[in-house]
């Protein structure tokens, strides 16, 4: 296997992904092109096509790269705790921003949601839209602190959200 060619790929991969993330920030999808992701890169269209389909296949396998990262670090068994998870979204800021303009955050169906603990304290009942309600709030108030450029640090987020679930 050739390390200096596959390096060479990471690289360009990165630069795409890079000024793609920063075009997003300022642009709607449907606004940018491959010609403008490869003007601002330097790279080749033909390099650009080599890795992706078009800018909503390159838009998908960052999503699936922020979920997979996501869900190794904070999946269903997951011991990590929630000042973990906002450093981990403070440090990730614009993937997370994107993420949620784009609306990825309504497709995914992971949960940091302790499912046994909702059983118990709601016996059992109705655990469905208890799910539904703790993740739309958690959507919430991380899409709010990003709003706001994280201004409150990861573990008074993580004291926020602890704060609202006191008593169970």
């Amino acid at each position: 296997m050739n390390v200096k060619n596959n390096k060479r790929k990471r690289e360009s991969m990165e630069k795409i992904e890079n000024v793609f993330v920063n075009m997003l920030l300022t642009k709607e999808l449907n606004e940018i092109s491959v010609t403008d992701i490869c003007k601002k890169t330097g790279l080749n269209r033909s390099t650009f096509y080599a890795n992706y389909m078009d800018v909503y296949d390159l838009a998908d396998k960052l999503r699936s790269k922020l979920e997979k990262d996501f869900d190794e670090q904070f999946g269903k068994n997951s011991n990590q705790d929630a000042v973990t998870m906002f450093r981990h979204i403070y440090e990730n800021q614009f993937l997370y921003r994107i993420y949620f303009k784009l609306g990825y955050d309504e497709q995914h169906q992971t949960y940091v949601y302790d499912i046994s603990r909702a059983e118990s304290d709601f016996d059992g009942k109705y655990i469905k839209y208890h799910i539904e309600f703790f993740r739309n709030g958690l959507n919430s108030i991380i899409k709010m602190w990003l709003n706001g450029n994280c201004a409150e640090s990861p573990e008074e987020m993580a004291e926020i959200l602890k704060s609202e679930y006191r008593g169970r």
